[in-house]
């Protein structure tokens, strides 16, 4: 048939037009030795967040960063569903650098909670950005003061299996609660400020850069209280889990939020895995940190991320190539 024919005809060009650049990359490699080859294209993505998320901006803005300082580097941020999805990603190869939560790549590295006997190997850190705050909001009129306070209550503590719901057992925990304690609620933050303006819910854990859009909504409409973490309690869980840090919100992050709320924060980072080389990640790490002027300009959390915070909650191995940029900076 004529379509059995066209495609033996196509692939017969195919094959001459093969043999054609065959000839013609041999005839070129007898040219002079001085002519330098062409720079050989590295290409780098970025695994980052949701686009309505913080990741995403701060990926792109690296990719961009990456492609203008770096020789034959071609770097592409893309859109992903975050921490664990990232850190998988990474282990499989389909991405070279990560934004992630210090904490999500703890549990991985040690293969705990949500990796719990799925052990990820070769995870590297480059450095540690800003602080993802542990929020802890009910309205004012709840009159609950402090998480101990929520013994027989309803509260949000993130969705199943999410690095916040993590965050929110092990602060009950050091509080002496666990969820048999509570009425846990499984809800995203955006269900969560609903369930607290409507009453079905008596407070919320939210671990997320602050402001965060959610508690805004919900301070605009409503009374809020941030909890705050007792010095005793968050030095206890910063000893367990090397993750932590300690951060305040300060006062007037939110409407009628009068006073400074100190509570915990887990670290945004950026990580790569072993696969990649000291060298390259040395450039990517010299690059980034020499541009925070263009992170500080794409997003307000830009403006967190220095070299002298890089290490604060670094909770896994350090790669070589970004320890050596560091320990130049010193």
């Amino acid at each position: 048939s004529m379509k059995r024919t066209g495609s033996r005809i196509l692939v017969v060009l195919l094959v001459v037009s093969l043999i054609a650049v065959g000839l013609t990359g041999c005839s070129q490699s007898k040219s002079p030795a001085d002519q330098p080859p062409a720079a050989e294209k590295k290409f780098i993505n970025i695994a980052t967040g949701g686009t309505a998320g913080t990741y995403y901006p701060l990926g792109g803005a690296m990719a961009e960063i990456l492609n203008q300082n770096i020789a034959g580097v071609n770097a592409t941020a893309q859109s992903t569903g975050a921490s664990a999805a990232n850190i998988n990603m990474l282990a499989e190869g389909s991405v070279d650098l990560a934004l992630v939560q210090n904490d999500v790549a703890y549990y991985a590295m040690n293969g705990v909670e949500l990796f719990k006997d799925k052990k990820v190997a070769g995870l590297q850190g480059i450095a540690t950005l800003y602080p993802e705050t542990c929020q802890i909001v009910t309205l004012t009129k709840s009159g609950i003061k402090s998480v101990a306070d929520f013994k027989g209550k309803k509260v949000a503590v993130g969705a199943a299996g999410s690095g916040v719901e993590a965050n929110a057992r092990q602060i009950l925990l050091a509080h002496g609660l666990t969820y048999d304690d509570i009425n846990p609620q499984y809800l995203s933050f955006a269900e969560a400020a609903n369930g607290l303006k409507d009453g079905n819910i008596d407070a919320a854990f939210v671990t997320a850069g602050h402001p965060t859009a959610a508690i805004q909504d919900l301070g605009a409409q409503h009374e809020i209280t941030l909890i705050p973490i007792a010095d005793e309690i968050a030095d206890k869980l910063i000893e367990q889990y090397p993750y932590y840090t300690k951060v305040t919100i300060p006062a007037n992050t939110y409407p009628n939020q009068t006073v400074d709320t100190q509570t915990l924060a887990v670290q945004a980072m950026l990580i790569t895995s072993d696969k990649l080389d000291e060298e390259t990640v040395y450039q990517i790490t010299k690059a980034i940190f020499s541009n925070l002027d263009k992170l500080a300009s794409t997003h307000s959390v830009g403006k967190l991320i220095s070299i002298e915070s890089a290490g604060n909650g670094m909770s896994i191995p350090v790669h070589p190539g970004a320890a050596k940029f560091f320990n130049e900076k010193k």
